[in-house]
């Protein structure tokens, strides 16, 4: 269900009913306030049905930001949400792939945001901007959320996380190195030409699929992982039986593993780790290495 209320003009701004906190209460959790002073805790204790339902417990709006209002980017649409009672909340920046646009990746918008994440998914300045270029305009995208009138007081600006599917995937990568500040990244099924990130000093979660033809594992994801330093920390799933657009549809495996990640180092939620440490495992996943997060 929606509902809509004005906006600025060339803006539009929707509202997204999310679950309640009632949900995790059902689900086994509780609610619970501000934990650590050392912590960003935000929403109730986490479960198996919580973390894997298509919404969290936060209400999600919207705001859509014109191509003629973004700077080295190409607009997009951020996803926040509205109650700001627990404090202020992390950001993530999401790119699309070669030749995609913001659309792919909207599904990842009220998922991540009704866990309690700014989350902004862009257009970037065409659809064929190589990685670096969508490192640059991830971080352009960041940015920009500190100065936006509908999110600049619910965020956090020193808590910021980006992601991207392909070319973005390989932009996410990239962005960690130009910005060593950022607190996550999770490339999914990613593409670049380079191979060797073990100049990355940010927490990665790369996805890949067993069935990629255009970026295939073994020469991408796989070496991609491999190459990263064991600290911070990192992690590799690979979907079972997947292809390179497996990340443009709604996806319950991807998205637990993502919640998971941003909740663990954009929230420095320790609730989080059992979702990482064991790894995770069933059909949906052929293959996890990691350097299991705890602590």
């Amino acid at each position: 269900m929606t509902a809509t209320s004005p906006s600025s003009p060339g803006r539009r701004r929707r509202t997204l009913v999310a679950a309640t906190a009632l949900l995790g209460l059902l689900a086994g959790g509780s609610p619970i306030a501000h934990a650590a002073d050392d912590s960003y805790q935000r929403g109730p204790d986490p479960t198996e049905e919580s973390i894997e339902a298509p919404l969290g417990s936060f209400a999600v709006e919207q705001e859509v930001v014109p191509r003629s209002g973004a700077t080295g980017f190409g607009g997009g649409t951020i996803y926040y949400p509205t109650d700001t009672s627990e404090g202020t909340f992390g950001a993530v920046a999401v790119s699309p792939g070669y030749t995609g646009d913001q659309s792919t990746m909207s599904w990842y918008g009220p998922r991540l945001a009704s866990r309690g994440f700014v989350v902004f998914t862009i257009d970037t300045l065409t659809p064929y901007d190589q990685p670096d270029s969508r490192a640059g305009q991830l971080l352009a995208a960041l940015d920009h959320l500190s100065t936006e009138p509908a999110v600049r007081d619910r965020l956090d600006p020193d808590r910021r996380a980006v992601m991207g599917h392909s070319m973005g995937g390989g932009g996410s990568l990239r962005a960690t190195v130009d910005d060593p500040s950022l607190k996550a990244s999770i490339p999914l099924t990613p593409w670049h030409t380079v191979r060797d990130w073990s100049a990355v000093r940010t927490p990665t979660l790369i996805i890949g699929a067993e069935n990629d033809a255009v970026a295939p594992v073994s020469s991408h994801s796989e070496p991609f992982y491999e190459s990263l330093p064991g600290s911070p920390d990192k992690a590799y799933l690979e979907l079972a039986g997947a292809g390179h657009l497996a990340p443009n549809t709604d996806d319950t495996t991807i998205a637990k593993s993502s919640i998971a990640w941003l909740k663990r180092f954009v929230d420095e939620d320790v609730r989080y780790d059992r979702f990482l440490c064991p790894p995770p495992s069933g059909s949906e996943i052929a293959e996890y290495r990691d350097t299991c997060p705890i602590g």
